[in-house]
């Protein structure tokens, strides 16, 4: 791999990291607040927003800086809405911000991917970039449970430390004051790492900054990846995939508590067991897949779906813990060789912060619906385990349809 392409990645990890912990800390702030559980999936819903209303201007925005300097200033903007939560922000508005600011670093992500390797080495980048992606996703879950446990809680040390920030005039309204600190130091860490990652020397052609220029631009750019064979199916893909990733990270929470009965902060821990499955698929993905075989691994997307019943229906934390294993690492074989596919198509037929901004405005008005629709049914009383079922089954469906319509097009797929 190029020079800087580890540190990008521990930096990638260092602000995934937070932001996974930061859910969980920020789930525990809102039944501090005894606000009601629907609560919970509108955090998701106000952080994935930015990255639709923005989507036509941070493809541009990531192309017109370095990316690795605008990734610090995004981490700098996350820093300052975790901070906020020191003087009574609400929930909600601090995580909005972090939302913001995660919006205008994918594209810079990505997209800096997309220029220090070449497509003959995507598929492995992509996977030790999904392999960053997910073992914060694990740390960060674990993180979080770990800062939101009576046991930290309890300690004598947390305390005092508590009751001396409450004395500066901060963090005096909650008990997890020590826990957002922590939070706002990994943040200032990722800066610093990304600050070090090395320019990659691409350049694109200046861009205008008017509003309705740009948005005709990424209407354009959104419609012709839709039109590629390639990109248009791959995008289909990891659009579904991403909503049912963030639904099912809260769903499994919820589960875990109407079910199993288990606390927030050992519910937390049980999203690690997703997290370790996909590190073990994207890793075979990306050791075993080649880009061209890409649409084979369409298969899994099925399977993904029709464990997400079986998940629901058992009520034993032993049998619980493989099967969200399982659902992980489908979900990582199938994913990652998309992904990459996908980059490529859009690298070549747009630019890199470019068909990143489209890929992440689908993918998000994915996650934004399929939110709200699970904040709908929770709030209209549903039961966890029926939501999971036809959840699991309308996933299998489309993955199923998308996978016949690709065969019937091109039976040498």
């Amino acid at each position: 791999m190029p020079t800087g392409f580890h540190l990008l990645i521990a930096a990638q990890f260092a602000s995934a990291l937070a932001d996974n912990a930061l859910l969980i800390v920020i789930i525990a702030r809102l039944q501090e607040l005894n606000l009601p559980g629907w609560w919970a999936p509108m955090l998701k819903f106000g952080f994935t927003v930015s990255y639709v209303l923005l989507a036509p201007f941070v493809g541009p925005l990531a192309d017109a800086f370095p990316k690795a300097r605008l990734m610090a200033w995004m981490n700098g903007v996350k820093l300052l809405a975790v901070g906020g939560l020191a003087w009574g922000v609400h929930p909600f508005a601090a995580f909005a911000l972090v939302g913001f600011g995660a919006a205008a670093y994918a594209p810079a992500k990505y997209g800096l991917v997309t220029e220090l390797v070449g497509p003959d080495r995507l598929v492995r980048a992509n996977g030790w970039l999904e392999v960053s992606v997910v073992c914060a996703a694990l740390f960060g879950t674990v993180l979080g449970g770990l800062l939101v446990s009576p046991w930290l809680l309890s300690q004598g040390a947390y305390a005092e430390l508590r009751e001396g920030l409450s004395h500066l005039g901060c963090f005096s309204a909650s008990g997890l004051g020590v826990s957002i600190l922590i939070l706002m130091a990994v943040y200032a860490l990722a800066g610093l790492l990304n600050l070090g990652v090395p320019n990659s020397g691409a350049r694109y052609p200046a861009s205008g900054i008017h509003p309705i220029a740009l948005s005709r631009d990424f209407w354009c750019a959104n419609r012709k990846l839709w039109a590629d064979a390639d990109g248009g199916l791959s995008l289909a893909v990891t659009t579904l995939f991403w909503g049912v990733g963030a639904t099912l990270q809260l769903a499994v929470l919820r589960w875990a508590a109407d079910v199993l009965q288990l606390p927030l902060s050992q519910s937390a821990y049980l999203q690690a067991a997703v997290a370790v499955g996909v590190i073990v698929g994207a890793a075979a993905a990306g050791r075993w897949v080649p880009l061209h075989a890409a649409k084979r691994m369409l298969v899994f997307g099925v399977l993904l779906g029709l464990f997400i019943p079986a998940i629901a229906s058992t009520q034993s934390l032993t049998w619980a813990i493989p099967l969200l294993v399982l659902v992980g690492a489908v979900g990582g074989l199938m994913v990652v060789p998309l992904n990459a596919l996908l980059q490529h198509r859009g690298y070549t037929l747009l630019s890199a912060g470019r068909s990143i901004a489209v890929q992440g405005f689908n993918e998000n008005a994915s996650v934004l619906m399929m939110l709200a629709t699970y904040a709908a049914l929770l709030a209209l009383d549903v039961p966890i385990v029926a939501l999971m079922w036809g959840f699991g089954l309308a996933i299998a469906l489309a993955m199923g349809l998308l996978m016949g319509r690709e065969t019937s097009s091109n039976p040498k797929t």
